[in-house]
């Protein structure tokens, strides 16, 4: 029952990280999308932590929260493509979780997906956005890709600092003792 709790509480302070890190901006696109200050690695790290069931209803359950705090929705299927899909892709990075490099394999692997899924979304519910001269598709592929992209390519660079990387290591520890 206590470890049940532990691990509600750490992956609550994971969504409340990612959400409120989702919220700080780097850069963000007039038709959608943003680089944020890390959010995918904090809605990932349920997953490296917990495993693949933890970590994918963290994911859907952050997906949830950041459809209500910013509610887009053309259709059912675009919700679920771009919300419930998307972000518990996040999830993924539980199947890396014991690995070697489990949290880069884990949140490459992650990003990778939440790409796919957004990718999907743009292409069937965002092409009539596309650039003058591109077609739907590979609109949404390079679109998606810059965002997300940049987003991982910043926190694969962060992560590359040993200490920070110890940080996430030690968390770890902490929470298979427990």
């Amino acid at each position: 029952m206590l470890k049940n709790v532990r691990t509600l509480a750490y992956c609550a302070l994971c969504i409340a990280l990612a959400t409120v890190t989702s919220m700080i901006k780097v850069f963000e696109f007039p038709t959608g999308g943003a680089i944020t200050l890390c959010s995918m690695l904090f809605a990932t790290l349920p997953g490296f932590l917990f495993g693949p069931v933890v970590g994918l209803v963290s994911g859907v359950t952050y997906g949830i929260l950041q459809f209500i705090l910013e509610p887009i929705a053309l259709s059912p299927v675009q919700v679920i493509l771009d919300y419930i899909l998307a972000f518990g892709a996040f999830g993924v990075s539980g199947f890396f979780c014991s690995r070697k490099n489990g949290l880069f394999i884990g949140y490459l692997a992650a990003c990778g997906l939440r790409w796919f899924f957004s990718f999907l979304s743009g292409w069937v519910f965002w092409g009539e956005y596309a650039w003058s001269g591109w077609n739907p598709a590979a609109y949404s592929a390079v679109y998606n890709l810059i965002y997300i992209g940049a987003e991982a390519l910043v926190t694969v660079a962060m992560l590359k600092v040993t200490s920070v990387f110890h940080a996430f290591d030690r968390v770890k520890a902490m929470v298979a003792a427990q």
